[in-house]
């Protein structure tokens, strides 16, 4: 469905299970769960069907980011991390949600931080995916090295100092299949919708010099870092990073190891076991 978040602004939404179950004499309430996409320019596919398996502790709210996917198309000025944050507090007051618990996968996971940074007291905690707080693009650069040698090298370092068609074929030929440890379902990537134009955009723009850690200093709820030990494209030392520069008592960061990008790709039952433990604890 399409819910309106601002004048001619309408973000694509699907929503997993009841916010309120029964509970012998009452109705409780479960929290609902707010899933990030990464990309920039993918949608919300990726996290189907492996979330639905939280479905009986949180209500899963699927959405596509602001021009994006399934959501009506947006000039590129609104394409920016500022918007897309500030999108994830329109869309809450849309649907009458309080107190959200927010994951964002990688591009979603700049998106979460700077709606921390924006937003501190909206969420009742967030969960930071496979994501960086900067370029850091000689971090990538060795760790792509290390698992595909020069040629996975070249091809990174190639298209992300110049994000374009040209460099996207090179990359996607040398690197993607790096990203993960487990090979990926081609069904999957056929279910995605992309829009190269946003992509290319967005990573030749403000990914470049962004300096999302200063804004963790806000943070005033519960956040998860989560991190592959052999994830190339957010390398384990800026999850590191991340969840040092969170103020006590609030981060924490379980690292997986010979997971790559989205640990849950790699090793599902154990990721979907440390979110389950997240999303239900009360201390």
């Amino acid at each position: 469905m399409l819910i309106e978040i601002a004048p001619q602004v309408r973000l694509f939404v699907d929503v997993e299970g009841p916010g309120w179950v029964p509970d012998g004499p009452r109705l409780r309430e479960k929290p609902s769960l707010l899933l990030l996409h990464g990309g920039p320019g993918y949608d919300h596919s990726s996290f189907k069907p492996i979330f639905s398996r939280l479905a009986d502790v949180a209500q899963i709210v699927y959405y596509d980011h602001r021009g994006h996917g399934r959501s009506t198309p947006r000039p590129a000025s609104e394409w920016t991390l500022d918007v897309l944050a500030d999108d994830v507090v329109r869309l809450c007051d849309a649907l009458g949600i309080t107190r959200p618990i927010v994951l964002g996968q990688s591009f979603g996971g700049f998106v979460a931080q700077r709606y921390l940074a924006r937003h501190p007291q909206h969420p009742a905690k967030v969960v930071l995916s496979s994501t960086t707080h900067h370029m850091g693009l000689e971090r990538k650069l060795a760790v792509f090295e290390r698992l595909g040698g020069a040629a996975a090298r070249a091809a990174a370092q190639a298209f992300w100092q110049q994000p374009c068609a040209a460099t996207w074929a090179p990359y996607n030929a040398h690197c993607r299949d790096l990203y993960n440890t487990t090979p990926a379902d081609p069904q999957a990537r056929l279910r995605t919708l992309m829009r190269e134009d946003i992509l290319f955009t967005s990573a030749s723009g403000e990914q470049q010099t962004m300096q999302l850690r200063p804004g963790l200093a806000a943070v005033r709820c519960p956040v998860l870092v989560m991190a592959g030990e052999e994830d190339p494209v957010t390398p384990l030392e800026d999850a590191r990073e991340i969840a040092a520069a969170i103020p006590a008592p609030w981060g924490r960061l379980v690292s997986f190891p010979g997971v790559g990008h989205g640990a849950w790709r790699d090793k599902p039952d154990e990721a979907m076991a440390v979110l389950r433990d997240f999303i239900t604890r009360t201390d």
